[in-house]
């Protein structure tokens, strides 16, 4: 059997933990029976050894299928990343989504996305990752009473993202540490206007008051001052004439929107101006996790 899940990209402008949108970017897991347990990494982390000896799909998918089966079976597992690791493309959310997905298949029990969605809640307790990842699409997602309530648009064909990978990450631990304690009222007003503003300009697909809509004065200038270039991609991907250009998740990916038409040139643009920089342009993924046996 075969499981993917999309990257996803979180904390859109003014949706601090509230806004996420996934990405046809894949990790994909096959597993296979096997007469001893193995795995093998192929992609993304591939470079990285510990990943074989301490993997969270291994651990929170034994989780799952201790409970669900008597049986005590050997698999091979055979991961392909696409997703890179810390740099804000959901890749933690990548991992729980498909573990807990690939022990139910194995099993034969049937597990709905929605329950899904709130199984993975116990592993990450911010929805805007996990509900792209589950659901595809643009998501409002919030928690209440331990479950993720959510409205998930699907994206048009005419609109890609690009994404700019910077050559280091920023971790998610001391970026959290560089936000306020508090915040203003007129700061906290602003947010709320924004992202109420962003959510309803993807709803009703007036995709031209993103620019506006997608501003913030919650998180990301604080986590992008950690690596200043990220300033400049921002002007030079809105110059260029993309529709948004936020910080992924905590970082240090930057996304942007743009119209089908205009995509090339707006990565060309970044491109030539960030040489060091992983940057490319890419589909929206409307489905989320799949499972093919």
């Amino acid at each position: 059997m075969k499981v993917s899940v999309p990257a996803t990209s979180a904390n859109m402008g003014p949706g601090f933990d509230t806004l996420g949108i996934a990405l046809q970017i894949k990790n994909q897991v096959v597993i296979k029976p096997s007469k001893f347990h193995s795995v093998s990494l192929k992609g993304e982390g591939s470079n990285n050894p510990a990943l074989k000896d301490n993997n969270m799909f291994i651990s929170i998918f034994n989780d799952f299928y201790h409970n669900l089966s008597t049986k005590r079976r050997n698999f091979r597992f055979e991961f392909y990343n696409e997703i890179p690791m810390s740099r804000g493309l959901g890749s933690s959310s990548a991992v729980i989504v498909s573990a807990i997905s690939s022990a139910y298949a194995i099993e034969g029990v049937e597990l709905s996305k929605k329950k899904l969605l709130n199984l993975a809640l116990a592993y990450e307790n911010h929805p805007d990752n996990i509900t792209p990842a589950v659901m595809g699409g643009f998501n409002v997602a919030t928690v209440q009473d331990n479950e993720v309530n959510f409205i998930k648009k699907d994206m048009p064909k005419n609109l890609r993202a690009i994404v700019v990978i910077p050559n280091r990450p920023i971790s998610t631990n001391m970026s959290r540490k560089t936000l306020p304690y508090k915040y203003s009222k007129d700061d906290a007003v602003f947010n709320l206007s924004h992202a109420s503003l962003l959510t309803a300009a993807f709803m009703s697909e007036n995709w031209e008051m993103l620019r506006i809509a997608s501003l913030d004065k919650f998180h990301q200038k604080y986590r992008m001052k950690q690596m200043p270039e990220l300033f400049e991609v921002q002007k030079t991907s809105l110059k260029a004439g993309s529709l948004m250009s936020t910080l992924s998740g905590s970082g240090s990916t930057f996304f942007s929107i743009a119209y089908a038409e205009d995509s090339k040139k707006i990565e060309r643009e970044l491109r030539n101006r960030f040489p060091h920089f992983k940057i490319f342009t890419t589909d929206f993924d409307n489905y989320g996790v799949r499972v093919e046996k």
